[in-house]
């Protein structure tokens, strides 16, 4: 039994803060389910992109005359077709006046990437629209593609002509004459680029939209991390009014940041739906997924930092420029100014500066992928490591000597972010101790006396999560008690493996007092669930407590009063817990949330005065913060066979601060997925392109992931640092992708570091590192 009052911030509670068995899993593992691809709707049609083989050419005539002719095609759209039909194309998250880059529904005189979509096939079923796709001609006349994005501010060819020097936009400015003094007057002034490859999210399901239009609404069944922005993305695409368009998102299987916004697919599926008859459903294949739907990483920065005497840092600049292909999605100036932002990290660094300028190329669009921003952190984490190297000094005491710690916070980087309820020192501490760092030096030691080579890497981050700006900074919730005691929560959705079916239920069961058992939660359907930002941003733990926090502390207090006008007793005197209501010190005087519910709804003359009738109420979340901080550190060992260039990963640790956890079993699922993707980046994945702009990467056969055998058992440490939203809670999504790759990179380099190697450039294939050692020799 609780407190009246307690629960309400989720903080505490029956539930919160356990290792509950996530509810989404019966169903999921049962192969219960239900994906876009199991919806089946009558008379629905199915659409077929049509996609340029070349990475630029000029668009002449598209004749589907034999296309057409075969037996069960409906329709093949090009962009004279499509395109006039959209009258308003831009994100609610990011803002109208945002200087947004171009993004048509099907290509327009020109094809830009090897994939970009030309026309769209739509016939009765998949294996015929295929076929289809194979009988429309298009007059292609081939360009000289921009391949390479280095390339692009001096090449003559302009991806879009209104471009210049191909630059979709740049911040910041060249290191200032003032910070250039700074590393002038440095004992140790060290510089040094970075490249990373691209890579892509590569969810489990792929992209898949249906859209059904009746004449007067428009229902979307969709695989999306936010169907609120899918909703409103798509009246404003179609000039009808939000209120007739229903967005269903029931389960999605991993979407990583690539399915936070439609995309231009999904414009034209919506756009053809308009033309027809029927409902039409895309769902793309893995190589489509690999060729079209984005990829992330692309980028290298030019860093500098000084350092005194002592190992201590005395100022930092990176001069970032990054790959956004050719239509990247959403605007990404945004993200890359975070780069810039982020360089300083969680370190004492009194002087710095950056620039940032994102570039177009003839390849697949950028997209967002789980911490975007992340080349920071990588560019930050290697160049300590090799600036410790060049100064003598090991990588972690150079750490120990710059890193914040939690009594010198709240403090501001000389960036502008403002870190406030953080703990790098405490993280990295505890992870060293974890793996008991000067032990492995000893073994390191005796182990290249026999001629095998150890590593160790670290890396430490920080990670704005649940911002309070704008779009994203409300979120709301509706709680039904029904009139059997059960408890039904509504919210936005965005659940995509991350646990917020879960989250959700703890959080009610606590805030209310009742049985897990008891609560159950509808999420993703816009008919019906208040608005909200969906998953993006690490925000949904935080922002799902407060927004139930908020409902549940009107239903509670109204519950209280109930229970004590049935049991004659002050409500102040009431306790809630277990379904039920009792007055404290004496169980015998109870009344169960089912007795309390049959009189809110079928007996409101016995309810107390100014109590209404019903037990339903809806609530939202404000966060206050513009955002709140998370940190951590990773730490990995490895062992390199300097003869064939293999690694093998020995043992990996994450010291974490989230602050209290809703779940710690979910936690450490989003800290292992997110690293496993960084271990990916680091060692294996590469969107490649030829030449010519071909992708050399559209099967897994090719594009290779890690698998179980490649990732050791992950080792978790936490530190606890309240935030300043509801229940001390933070983001935890984003952060394994965010210190994977370069705590991966160190720990080679630091294997390596006998052979007077430096790593520089991403992914460590075994050939990349046979070279790199035969290079040093």
């Amino acid at each position: 039994m609780t407190p009246a009052t307690a629960g309400l911030d989720g903080a505490a509670g029956r539930y919160t803060g356990s290792r509950v068995h996530r509810v989404e899993d019966p169903r999921l593992l049962r192969g219960r389910g239900t994906f876009v691809d199991d919806v089946v709707r009558p008379r629905m049609l199915h659409a077929c992109f049509v996609r340029s083989p070349f990475a630029r050419a000029r668009l002449g005539a598209v004749d589907a005359t034999e296309a057409l002719a075969l037996p069960g095609v409906h329709a093949v759209f090009t962009a004279a077709d499509l395109n006039p039909g959209v009258h308003e194309a831009w994100y609610t998250s990011m803002g109208k006046d945002v200087p947004d880059t171009p993004r048509p529904p099907l290509a327009e005189g020109e094809a830009r990437f090897v994939g970009d979509p030309v026309a769209l096939v739509v016939a009765s079923d998949r294996y015929v629209a295929e076929d289809a796709v194979e009988l429309v001609d298009v007059d292609y006349d081939p360009l000289p593609a921009l391949v390479d994005y280095h390339d692009g501010p001096q090449a003559d060819a302009l991806v879009h002509e209104r471009y210049a020097g191909n630059v979709a936009g740049s911040l910041g400015a060249p290191c200032p004459d003032d910070l250039a003094a700074v590393f002038a007057s440095a004992a140790h002034d060290v510089s040094v680029t970075i490249h990373q490859q691209a890579y892509a999210p590569v969810p489990l399901e792929t992209r898949g939209i249906i859209v059904e239009w009746s004449g007067e609404e428009l229902t979307v069944w969709a695989a999306t991390q936010a169907p609120h922005e899918v909703r409103m993305f798509l009246a404003r695409l179609l000039g009808v009014a939000e209120h007739q368009v229903r967005v269903i998102m029931r389960d999605t299987g991993g979407a990583f940041g690539q399915k936070v916004l439609p995309m231009r697919e999904d414009m034209c599926v919506a756009l053809a739906a308009r033309l027809l008859p029927a409902p039409v459903k895309w769902i793309e294949d893995r190589r489509e997924n690999l060729m079209a739907a984005g990829m992330s990483r692309h980028e290298h920065g030019d860093l500098r930092m000084g350092f005194d005497g002592d190992g201590r840092v005395v100022g930092a600049y990176i001069d970032h420029t990054q790959d956004v292909g050719a239509y990247p999605t959403p605007w990404p100036v945004g993200t890359a100014a975070a780069v810039g932002m982020l360089f300083p990290g969680p370190y004492r660094v009194p002087r710095a500066g950056f620039r940032t300028t994102s570039v177009f190329s003839n390849t697949s669009g950028r997209t967002a992928y789980r911490g975007p921003w992340q080349f920071e952190s990588v560019a930050r984490e290697v160049l300590l490591d090799i600036a410790a190297r060049r100064m003598g000094i090991d990588p972690a005491e150079v750490r120990r000597r710059n890193l914040l710690r939690r009594d010198e916070l709240p403090c501001t980087n000389p960036n502008g972010m403002p870190y406030s309820d953080i703990s790098p020192a405490e993280t990295f501490e505890q992870a060293l101790a974890m793996l008991d760092y000067d032990a492995f030096r000893r073994q390191q030691a005796e182990a290249r006396e026999h001629g095998r080579h150890l590593g160790v890497g670290t890396c430490t981050y920080v990670e704005p999560t649940t911002t309070g700006m704008a779009y994203y900074g409300t979120e709301g919730a509706t709680i039904r008690i029904e009139p059997t005691g059960t408890v039904n929560v509504y919210v936005s959705g965005g659940s995509t493996g991350n646990s917020l079916e879960t989250a959700v239920v703890q959080l009610t069961a606590d805030a209310l007092g009742v049985d897990l058992a008891d609560v159950r939660t509808v999420q993703g359907d816009t008919a019906v669930t208040p608005f909200g930002a969906g998953t993006g941003g690490s925000r949904s733990g935080s922002m799902l407590a407060g927004a139930v926090a908020e409902t549940a502390g009107v239903l509670r207090e109204r519950i209280v009063a109930i229970a004590a006008h049935l049991l004659e007793a002050s409500p102040d005197d009431i306790e809630l817990g277990e379904s039920r209501a009792q007055v404290r010190g004496t169980p015998a005087a109870a009344v169960p949330l089912a007795k309390i519910a049959d009189v809110a709804y079928f007996a409101p003359a016995k309810l107390p005065d100014g109590v209404p009738a019903g037990l339903e109420a809806s609530g939202r979340h404000h966060a206050r913060n513009p955002m709140i901080w998370a940190n951590a550190t990773h730490v990995c060992t490895c062992e390199v066979d300097v003869t064939t260039g293999a690694v093998r990963l020995l043992r990996y640790i994450v010291s974490e601060d989230c602050g209290p956890m809703i779940n710690p079993s979910v936690v450490e699922g989003q800290i292992a997925g997110g690293t496993v993707q960084g271990i990916g980046g680091a060692l294996f994945e590469h969107l490649a392109y030829d030449e010519d702009g071909n992708p050399l990467t559209t099967t897994f056969m090719d594009y290779l992931l890690p698998t179980a055998t490649e990732v050791p058992a992950i080792e978790y440490g936490h530190v606890e640092t309240p935030g300043p939203g509801p229940g001390g809670f933070k983001g935890v999504g984003e952060g394994g992708a965010i210190g994977a790759p370069p705590a991966v990179v160190n720990a080679v380099a630091d294997a390596l570091a006998p052979f007077g190697v430096e790593i520089t450039r991403l992914p460590l294939t075994p050939a990349t590192i046979v070279e790199l050692i035969e290079g040093a020799r």
